[in-house]
């Protein structure tokens, strides 16, 4: 099975921690040139250097805020001048929690912007090289709330749900020049937005983090939760070779917990 990337250049979206970071660090193992993309300056310079490079791999990074496509706009397209991107992968921080029926209209306006528009201008500066290339792997990070909705994440909730019907569509378009689409559907994964997700659903019931953590694992069915890695090593099969065969498709990474089939 061929899961080798050397020679691709991978540009990985909120990359300085958790589950992205963790993406970087598996795409750069099988010889990817990485570009991280974040606002932290600090926290990417400290990030590329920690990434392998022993198949001579040249790692970079690029500075933008998802609250502001402009800035990803300009990002890109200086990025694209002269490198071609061979893998995107599409991930940054989700909506913060509360209930949908008591938001304001203009946080979903702000995660539209941030997921849709950004992934949207990401994918038409990219795609051109792929297309001239032959292979091109976009792969977005989304939610298992795409197949469940999740209680008190109401704009999260429809802005990922969104992102995964845009991929779809994509993928019907540009699977036919060598470029595939995919999404990956994490469960609850140890990062820091999981964390705070716990916190403020303690905060709200009045109970410990305990409490709502032996909550939460016992609805998966192997009683833990996933480790960012674990999200990576799906993604980094995604982004490889072997997948050519694998299209506009989103796939549960949680431990079986989504009730679904």
């Amino acid at each position: 099975m061929n899961l080798s990337l050397e020679k691709k250049f991978a540009l990985i979206c909120g990359s300085t921690q958790g589950i992205g970071l963790a993406i970087a660090n598996e795409l750069a193992s099988l010889g990817a040139n990485c570009i991280l993309l974040a606002r932290n300056q600090k926290a990417l310079q400290y990030a590329v250097k920690g990434l392998d490079k022993s198949k001579g791999q040249e790692h970079r990074y690029a500075v933008a805020d998802f609250n502001k496509p402009a800035e990803v706009k300009t990002a890109i397209e200086t990025i694209v001048k002269d490198t071609a991107v061979h893998i995107l992968i599409n991930n940054t921080g989700g909506p913060k929690p509360g209930l949908i029926s008591e938001e304001d209209e203009q946080k979903f306006i702000d995660g539209f912007n941030q997921h849709i528009i950004c992934n949207q201008i990401l994918a038409k500066a990219v795609i051109p090289g792929m297309k001239e290339a032959g292979y091109g792997r976009i792969i977005n990070i989304i939610s298992t709330s795409v197949r469940i909705p999740i209680h008190n994440l109401g704009v999260s909730n429809t802005i990922r749900a969104a992102v995964a019907s845009w991929a779809k569509t994509l993928s019907n378009e540009v699977g036919q020049f060598g470029i595939t689409v995919n999404s990956i559907l994490p469960g609850y994964t140890n990062t820091n937005r999981l964390q705070s997700v716990i916190e403020i659903n303690a905060a709200n019931r009045k109970v410990s983090s305990d409490v709502i953590v032996n909550e939460m694992k016992e609805r998966i069915p192997v009683k833990r939760f996933g480790e960012p890695a674990e999200i990576a090593a799906v993604a980094a099969f995604l982004a490889s070779p072997a997948a050519s065969f694998v299209n506009g498709v989103s796939i549960p990474v949680d431990g079986g917990g989504t009730g679904t089939i």
